[in-house]
């Protein structure tokens, strides 16, 4: 059967998101990320762009670019909730669809053309998000993930293209081989040493040729020249929860422990989450009284995966639900809404070096225990569990 496989982007989302908060934003050059002196740009309007500036660029090369670019980036907790609104647009319509990012999803309409026509649906969907969320959103309909992905590309800003079967190769042939997904800077730089500029100059060389130049890449390069692509829409869904709860020995009142506990165990959780290369979108703190009476409260939250922003919320969850001067029975803390999507909302500030900060602590945690480093609140926990 063949495949249909339509790709959605969403339009310089970060940018567009900010656009709808303060539409005096609209048609001006626009940088989002980080205001600091190691910021870096998370996205860039249509009209910074023209200035040669891009996302990863460093804040300050980007300014110099655009002295008059005006920079924003507060807006974390607003991104996660449109690509939430997004996505439960497209489950509630697509049969099948990948979230491969913060913005980005895949559709497989495999079998669909039975019923109806798949690109005036895709088209219908299109204009759905777009009414309901106010965001800008492009989409290619094609045979294979690869093309559709181009395709979108090409059919920015605010678009749609349909790239009907056995016309992958013709559609490619002219576009630039830094089209095609997975070729860099260098991969370009060796094909252009070869001759090599449009891909219809790489569908004239041989496997052979490809393959001593660039290994087994170049039978990857072979193939998507050709518009060959076998990769499947994997089926989305949330990751459950990831959670830890301790039931006391002895009823607790003791304030200073409770709060250690609690850190403690929000850092257990916030590790299994980085292990499982994932952030979070909900957190939850659970209480049980001596009584049995079990109460919990959750909040949903910016995506996240650092410590410090999960202590804080796990906190600030605590004091609304616990009752003053009440024993303690068992503590709890969940993390929901997991995904490995939205780590593109952490691009603002000093978040690389914060990243590296985490990423130390857990190979150390990884080599000597999880609980080898731990905050000094977390180490009372643990001090007086073992008293």
């Amino acid at each position: 059967m063949q495949r249909i496989i339509a790709h959605f982007d969403l339009d310089a989302f970060f940018v567009s998101v900010e656009c709808i908060l303060d539409p005096s934003l609209k048609g001006i050059p626009l940088l989002v990320g980080g205001h600091s002196e190691r910021g870096v740009v998370a996205a860039c309007s249509y009209e910074a762009r023209k200035y040669g500036i891009h996302s990863a660029m460093p804040m300050k090369t980007a300014m110099r670019l655009c002295p008059h670019a005006t920079v924003v980036g507060n807006a974390r907790g607003e991104y996660s909730k449109y690509s939430r609104w997004v996505t439960e647009i497209i489950a509630a319509r697509a049969p099948l669809f990948e979230k491969a990012s913060i913005d980005e999803f895949y559709l497989d309409l495999t079998g669909m053309n039975r019923f109806f026509d798949p690109y005036q649906w895709t088209i219908d969907l299109r204009e759905e998000i777009t009414r309901a969320t106010g965001l800008p959103i492009s989409f290619a309909l094609a045979s294979n993930k690869m093309i559709a992905k181009i395709a979108t590309n090409e059919a920015k800003p605010n678009g749609y293209l349909h790239v009907p079967d056995g016309m992958e190769q013709e559609y490619l042939a002219p576009l630039k081989v830094s089209k095609i997904p997975g070729v860099g800077e260098h991969t370009c730089q060796a094909l252009q040493e070869m001759g090599i500029v449009t891909i219809r100059d790489l569908s004239e060389r041989t496997m052979g040729e490809l393959e001593r130049r660039f290994g087994k890449y170049g039978l990857d390069l072979w193939n998507k020249a050709r518009g060959i692509h076998e990769g499947e829409v994997v089926h989305y869904h949330e990751a459950k929860s990831i959670s830890t709860e301790n039931t006391f020995e002895e009823n607790k009142t003791d304030m200073d422990f409770l709060m250690a506990e609690l850190v403690r165990m929000t850092e257990r959780v916030g590790y299994e989450l980085r292990q499982d290369n994932k952030t979070a979108g909900c957190i939850a703190v659970k209480i049980r009284y001596p009584d049995f009476e079990t109460t919990s409260r959750q909040v949903t939250i910016p995506y996240t995966f650092y410590d410090d922003e999960l202590i804080g919320k796990a906190k600030e969850l605590f004091h609304k639900l616990y009752r003053k001067g009440q024993p303690i029975r068992l503590l709890g803390v969940r993390l929901s809404e997991l995904t490995g999507e939205a780590i593109q909302t952490n691009l603002f500030q000093d978040s690389q070096k914060k990243n590296n900060l985490y990423k130390a602590i857990d190979d150390v945690k990884n080599k000597y225990g999880k609980y080898s480093i731990v905050k000094a609140g977390g180490n009372e926990g643990i001090r007086r569990r073992e008293e």
